[in-house]
């Protein structure tokens, strides 16, 4: 378990949507200090957060935030893209755009941190997945977010004896820009938030934070010849 208040957090795409409401949860909760990314500075808006600009791909980029920020213990992996690449129509570009940015671009910031964390103590890592890591639904960010899943379980056995902890949250429509134009039901962000931040602080290897992550969770096990019939209607 990882207390946050009085602690320091790095959250990436901390200007907007689930990262916004993150950092503002943080700050609710006692943290002494969040450092939060997006590529302008500028959009950070928090008036106590600490802007740091940064592009989760570029690995130069990375190292200058990760230096900036020697005295994290826990790192939030919130930043991605979705391109909705299409396998068989989309550049194979795109493709690798969201991998470069959902997988790729978490695997830059843990590595960075680790030392860091690791230094300072222990600490924890949280991952933001998708309920499409579970549902092949969009095409390479469903096939990216499955792959940061499974990043995460292998990182959680990796980190253990490093005293790091890591915690998957999976979250299904939220009430982002990323979602605006889906008609349905949305999480709050705020809610989503104070989730995945309970998740942090009582230890937890997953946050199912809506009901269709918990739904289509407890589905995994049952007939996919089944699921998958639904899913074409």
């Amino acid at each position: 378990m990882t207390a946050l208040k009085d602690a320091n957090v790095f959250v990436t795409g901390g200007s907007r949507g689930i990262g916004k409401a993150l950092v503002e949860e943080l700050y609710a909760r006692g943290a002494a200090k969040v450092y939060a990314t997006a590529r302008d500075p500028r959009a950070v808006t928090h008036p106590d957060a600490i802007p740091v600009a940064l592009e989760v791909t570029d690995p130069a980029a990375v190292a200058a935030a990760a230096a900036q920020a020697q005295d994290v213990t826990v790192l939030i992996n919130n930043a991605g893209a979705a391109v909705g690449a299409s396998y068989l129509d989309s550049p194979v570009d795109d493709v690798r755009r969201e991998f470069e940015t959902n997988f790729y671009g978490p695997l830059l910031l843990t590595r960075a941190f680790v030392p860091i964390i690791e230094r300072n103590g222990g600490g924890h890592i949280l991952n933001v997945h998708s309920v499409l890591s579970w549902l092949a639904l969009g095409g390479s960010y469903s096939a990216s977010k499955a792959a940061l899943w499974s990043q995460s379980n292998s990182l959680r056995l990796e980190l253990q004896p490093r005293g790091i902890s890591v915690t998957g949250l999976h979250v299904g429509y939220v009430d982002t820009d990323l979602a605006a134009g889906v008609d349905g039901p949305k999480s709050s962000p705020r809610d989503v938030a104070a989730l995945a931040l309970d998740g942090i602080e009582t230890g937890a290897y997953e946050v199912l934070a809506d009901d269709i992550s918990r739904q289509v969770k407890a589905g995994l096990a049952g007939d996919l010849a089944g699921l998958y019939e639904q899913l074409a209607k």
